[in-house]
């Protein structure tokens, strides 16, 4: 008997140890029964992924970008895109936006709801204007704008802020997709430095992930308690499996 109480403990230990939860084993006869097959899908699962904010390019030759990793020149110092410009206002050289703008990778799978940048001003006269998304479209001669966020973002920092959240989030498997910043200058001596650039993303309700997270959600399985033997013998199905 103590050498069963024994191994019970230090079998919950070990369970506690790996961050899991000791659970009741039931009988199959007790369990309630598993969702049907035909259930509606769960919410869909949104993370965050983080892009290479360093390799935005300048829209045109009023937009200076550059980098320096000893020192941005702007708060504290840490380092990032430091974008400036040698003409003051929102527009470029020969009209349209000043800006900032770079191609994005997204995993097979996924949607863009947003945008999240971190980013520190030199002075808040000059500052992120826009932030944009647009796909390119088939044939490539045209991109279209899916996301157009004019918030001024006029906060000194350093802070990390979301873009307006999309009511229908963009697929990348129908198309390349840009993203841009427009940029406000006051003064040709300012700053703007980008700490970090992210996508706010989530799993395709329709994609292969969400299909695989519904076949787990209503997954059981059938086994044998103990070794099989005896008072062992007894049939048992686990319950699904909790998608946190």
């Amino acid at each position: 008997m103590r050498k069963i109480a024994l191994t019970l403990i230090v079998s919950i230990a070990l369970i506690l140890c790996l961050g899991g939860t000791p659970q009741m084993v039931v009988a199959k006869d007790k369990l309630p029964p598993p969702p049907p097959a035909n259930d509606p899908p769960s919410e869909p699962v949104a993370v965050i992924m983080w892009t290479n904010h360093l390799d935005f390019l300048p829209g045109d030759t009023s937009v200076k970008t550059s980098f320096n990793a000893v020192n941005s020149g702007v708060g504290g110092g840490l380092s990032g895109l430091i974008i400036e410009s040698d003409t003051l206002g929102e527009d470029a050289n020969g009209g349209g936006n000043k800006v900032v703008e770079k191609g994005l990778q997204v995993p097979p799978g996924f949607l863009i709801s947003g945008v999240r940048v971190c980013y520190e001003l030199l002075n808040s006269r000059s500052f992120i204007s826009q932030i944009r998304l647009a796909q390119v479209q088939d044939p490539p001669s045209t991109a279209l704008v899916l996301l157009d966020d004019g918030t001024d973002l006029t906060d000194a920092g350093p802070v990390c802020v979301n873009s307006a959240e999309l009511s229908t989030p963009i697929d990348p498997s129908k198309g390349a997709v840009r993203l841009n910043f427009r940029v406000n200058f006051g003064d040709v001596t300012d700053r703007i430095v980008l700490r970090a650039v992210g996508l706010n993303l989530l799993v395709d309700p329709n994609g292969p992930f969400q299909q695989i997270i519904g076949g787990l959600e209503n997954h059981t399985h059938t086994y044998l308690t103990g070794k099989g033997k005896g008072h062992n013998n007894t049939q048992a199905e686990t319950g699904p499996a909790i998608i946190e």
